[in-house]
């Protein structure tokens, strides 16, 4: 029996290292300047909505970015996008670490933020299909994501003592001086390919691919799928540091450990035959341990919960392996854009969501109910996406056969 590529493969294809290595970077800047600008949000305010969205702000303007922008993800220079994205996040990383910045000003630095990472989120990964091809996207971006995790665990761990150590502002600077060296990397690293499709990009372009794609029920189903149950889970994370103020680093870096596991799971350990079955299973695994943060648990027993929630996170590579499938190559930056920008603006009105309920009860209360709802979206969307993982068992199936 022929054996599958592993993910040693992966770094012997041309683009893909730099492309990989430069990515982590720009997640642990996110993790670091995140945490770093979350407490010092809540420091200042004491609120637990300002909190979360200052971390999570940037998401809100993802909706902005795919209705206006998303046509630049398949039609504007892979090199030269990506390397402008992350020279702005490092511009914008920077001017949120002076002194004396109005909150006001930081919100406006964020949203701008989020605007610009609307468009790098496409062109990154419909990039990535063109490095390694749709057969091995999921190989791929099932190793983009473990890397997620561990950078994420490495830059809320470093955030933790940094902000703890030094300041926050310190931490941000760092955070700004880690965008940077990834801009370089993107530029030196990546060759200078042509866009995916041919025109300018424009608002017109944006909805007419965002109509296209929508139009078909299998994708809509998925892409419904890929926003809403997670985001609403993000939405107990960035309760983290009002729910313990002292140990949301301990918190974040068991978040992402579990989503570590959970990929290396789907991506890796589950044959292709059986993983498309995985999806909505994993969708109840992701909300099932947060339902019993209404007890209050103590720290210790919250970061066991929160890290076998995180393996349902897995559900986002069997439904993106499935959106590939579906999608037109000269779409496919464009569709991948489009569940990045969808779910990143579900992760951040989920965000505001849990804050304002938190701000009206507490930490623990708002991050039950987000779990409520986030069971009931997956019962409601679970009989449609069984179908289709049906369906999708037997093509693989008779693909290997």
């Amino acid at each position: 029996m022929r054996t599958s590529p592993g993910y040693a493969s992966l770094f012997r294809t041309p683009e893909f290292t730099p492309l990989f290595l430069c990515s982590a970077a720009q997640t642990a800047a996110q993790t670091l300047g995140g945490l770093a600008l979350g407490t010092l949000v809540f420091r200042a305010t004491e609120s637990p909505l300002l909190a979360a969205v200052s971390m999570f702000g940037p998401s809100l303007a993802q909706v902005v970015g795919a209705t206006f922008l998303l046509s630049g993800s398949d039609r504007l220079p892979p090199r030269a996008t990506l390397t402008g994205v992350a020279l702005a996040f490092a511009a914008g990383t920077a001017v949120l670490a002076l002194p004396g910045l109005p909150v006001a000003a930081v919100f406006a630095v964020v949203l701008v933020q989020g605007l610009v990472a609307s468009l790098g989120g496409g062109v990154r990964w419909g990039l990535l299909t063109e490095i390694l091809s749709k057969e091995r996207y999921l190989l791929g971006r099932s190793l983009f994501n473990m890397m997620s995790g561990l950078a994420q665990i490495g830059g809320y761990a470093a955030g933790g003592v940094l902000v703890a150590v030094l300041t926050p502002r310190a931490a941000l600077l760092l955070a700004a001086v880690l965008y940077a060296g990834a801009a370089l990397g993107l530029r030196l690293g990546l060759t200078d390919r042509p866009p995916r499709a041919t025109g300018r990009p424009s608002v017109r372009a944006t909805r007419r691919a965002n109509a296209l794609l929508w139009s078909s029920r299998p994708r809509r189903r998925l892409f419904l799928a890929l926003w809403v149950p997670n985001g609403l889970i993000v939405g107990c994370e960035s309760l983290y540091v009002s729910y313990a103020p002292g140990a949301a680093g301990t918190l974040f870096a068991c978040a992402a450990l579990g989503m570590f596991a959970g990929d290396v799971t789907v991506g890796r350990l589950v044959p292709p035959g059986r993983r498309a079955r995985l999806g909505v299973p994993l969708l109840l695994v992701l909300a099932g341990p947060y339902l019993l943060f209404f007890l209050r648990p103590p720290v210790p027993l919250a970061a066991v919960l929160v890290l076998v929630a995180s393996a349902g996170f897995g559900a986002s590579l069997v439904q993106q392996e499935r959106l590939v499938a579906l999608t037109p190559t000269e779409l496919s930056g464009h569709a991948l854009g489009l569940h990045s920008a969808g779910m990143l603006t579900a992760q951040g009105v989920s965000a505001a969501l849990a804050g304002a309920v938190a701000q009206l009860t507490s930490p623990a209360v708002a991050m039950t109910a987000m779990a409520v709802a986030s069971t009931a979206v997956t019962g409601m969307l679970a009989r449609g996406l069984r179908a289709a993982d049906a369906r999708g068992d037997r093509q693989v199936e008779n693909s290997v056969s």
